[in-house]
């Protein structure tokens, strides 16, 4: 015979909630709680309100404050994580939990982007989000990038331009003029800056030459001549065609710059690179409460996919070392 199994132990009488422990992790993770806000769809204030809420159960001071706010996490609060995030890892991959969500009617959600961003940021991260969330079905629509069109028709919108907020960008880009190597004499990098008024330029309304321009020392006008695309993804495309210099985000062109097909047209030490002028930043338009907790794993996920796509675009120009 079996022997039966040893009794629970008795559980405390009160938990912390999954939501503050969630709260405070991003915060550990993110460092503010404005970014920790913008991906849990809540404010900041909600989320203080949780990580108070946490410091009175625990009966310890989980976060730094200064004068101009959060500082950071203390020793206390790491240590924590530390023993808590493995758990709510074991809790979310549990069997049951799988199942549960899979037993669950599917959930439809609307995210707008741009074309370009939609096609070489979101696409690529699709299968994380099927395996993150089997029960959300996204329709992933495509948005004017030159337009300020009301996001009305989409439960999230990826935005681009002046973000309303620093903590509201989804990524922190990087700028800098790629070209096919068939476009370069030699196929090498140019050896100064000045150099580049050898080659055409390509243009378009969504991102101007001025600020690498500047950057890089130069007094140059925008081109006035070529095709005028009002589309990155077409400027991408025109550059590995070789019709010209594209002054490009590292995170769209990353899979490009990894195979060969564009190349920084200036060398190490000649301004290669400048953070990005304009930024892309995620809209919530009112919508239903009860979708509240797909709604955060979306735009949670929005912001991985995001981050994932900068972080290997910087390092595609960034070289060895």
């Amino acid at each position: 015979m079996h022997a039966p199994p040893p009794a629970p132990a008795a559980l405390p009488e009160r938990l912390p909630s999954l939501e503050a422990l969630r709260a405070l992790a991003l915060v550990g993770r993110l460092g503010s709680l404005e970014r920790a806000a913008a991906q849990l769809h809540i404010t900041a204030s909600a989320v203080a309100k949780r990580l108070a809420t946490l410091e009175t159960q625990l009966g310890v001071a989980l976060v730094e404050r200064g004068p101009r706010g959060l500082r950071g996490l203390t020793p206390a609060a790491h240590d924590y994580l530390a023993h808590a995030g493995p758990l709510l890892q074991q809790l979310a991959e549990l069997p049951w939990h799988r199942a549960a969500r899979a037993l669950q009617a599917p959930v439809r959600l609307r995210l707008s982007a741009p074309p370009t961003f939609a096609r070489l940021v979101l696409v690529p991260a699709l299968p994380a989000l099927a395996r993150a969330e089997p029960n959300l079905e996204l329709e992933l629509l495509v948005s004017a990038p030159w337009r300020e069109e009301p996001a009305a028709t989409a439960d999230l919108a990826v935005r681009h331009g002046q973000a309303p907020e620093p903590a509201q960008r989804l990524l922190d880009d990087v700028l800098l003029p790629l070209a096919s190597p068939q476009l370069l004499p030699a196929g090498q990098p140019l050896a100064q800056a000045r150099d580049l008024d050898t080659l055409p330029l390509l243009r378009t309304p969504v991102q101007a030459w001025r600020p690498w321009f500047q950057a890089a020392g130069l007094h140059a006008a925008e081109p006035e001549r070529g095709p005028r695309l009002v589309d990155l993804g077409l400027v991408l495309e025109a550059a590995v065609a070789g019709q010209g210099v594209a002054l490009m985000r590292a995170s769209l062109a990353r899979r490009a710059l990894q195979c060969g097909e564009l190349l920084p047209v200036l060398g190490a030490g000649h301004t290669p690179w400048i953070p990005a002028t304009t930024h892309y930043w995620l809209e919530t338009p009112a919508t239903d409460p009860g979708r509240q907790q797909a709604l955060q794993a979306l735009a949670s996920w929005v912001h991985q996919a995001s981050r994932q796509a900068a972080a290997q675009g910087l390092e595609q120009v960034s070289g060895p070392g």
